[in-house]
């Protein structure tokens, strides 16, 4: 998965003290874009001794001893890097894989900054916390931590077989992938797994089991992966307002997607080799 640098690590611990060296990496970041040049097979992005010095710049976090900072949102990079959409990197394929990792995270920590830096109970500006990721309004002293959101990734199984499905938004996704939906107020993931899967395919679900979770940062989520058993009727009954296919795949056929960055990818790929009752 994405998320899946190994050697490497994320250090994601706030600090507040933390100031550019030369070498820490900068994200200029508008709205779904992020700052990058191409080489000839991977990406780079602006370090700190290319930017203007006069730009302040928050620290994010790091990869193991290399840092990386945020600058003012849509501040103009560097002229040799242009601004590509997020999502485009992950069908570029382009690498190193922390650095879109890291992309993907930036992306979440950028959009939490730049959408409080205004109370929402007064309205008065917003200053950083100084001693943990947060927004603090100095004037009615409510504070505001980073927004995440939880989902669910479905695997919903008949005996030798796997439901597979297409969504019915233009996404530029043409490749299968499983039942999923977030999480409403009130609700244990596991009354969202059965929710979802009632809401879009029709079925009933039982034996609700755990598997994995995956942070997404382009949609501020946190995925939760759950396999399940089908409930009575196998008939798909398809929500055609957020799907356009529904199949029952037997394992052993299940296309995977073309990158091994989603929790979903696994998930599919995992029942199709009949591990998915393997520990992790």
């Amino acid at each position: 998965m994405i998320q899946d640098i190994f050697p490497k690590k994320l250090i994601n611990a706030y600090d507040p003290s933390a100031v550019p060296e030369a070498d820490s990496y900068i994200f200029f970041i508008k709205g779904g874009e992020v700052a990058i040049r191409f080489l000839e097979t991977s990406l780079e992005l602006p370090k700190y001794r290319d930017c203007p010095v006069e730009l302040q710049y928050t620290y994010l976090f790091s990869i193991d001893e290399e840092c990386f900072f945020l600058a003012p949102y849509e501040e103009t990079p560097p002229e040799e890097f242009s601004f590509v959409k997020i999502r485009e990197l992950r069908k570029m394929g382009f690498g190193p894989r922390y650095l879109i990792y890291a992309a993907f995270t930036a992306m979440q920590l950028a959009g939490w900054y730049h959408d409080n830096r205004f109370c929402g109970t007064c309205g008065n500006p917003t200053v950083h916390d100084s001693k943990e990721r947060a927004m603090r309004c100095p004037s009615c002293g409510r504070v505001i931590y980073p927004r995440v959101v939880p989902a669910v990734i479905v695997g919903v199984l008949n005996g030798d077989r796997i439901l597979l499905t297409k969504y019915n938004r233009s996404r530029g996704v043409s490749f299968y992938a499983l039942v999923a939906g977030f999480t409403e107020i009130g609700e244990t993931l596991e009354e969202t797994v059965q929710r979802e899967v009632m809401e879009e395919v029709g079925l009933r679900v039982k034996n609700i089991r755990y598997y994995k979770s995956q942070p997404w940062g382009i949609a501020d989520d946190i995925l939760a992966g759950f396999y399940c058993d089908v409930d009575g009727s196998t008939e798909i009954r398809l929500d055609k307002n957020e799907l356009r296919e529904g199949v029952w795949v037997p394992r052993g056929e299940v296309i995977g997607q073309p990158d091994d960055f989603s929790l979903t990818n696994e998930m599919m790929m995992r029942f199709n080799d009949g591990k998915e009752n393997d520990p992790v």
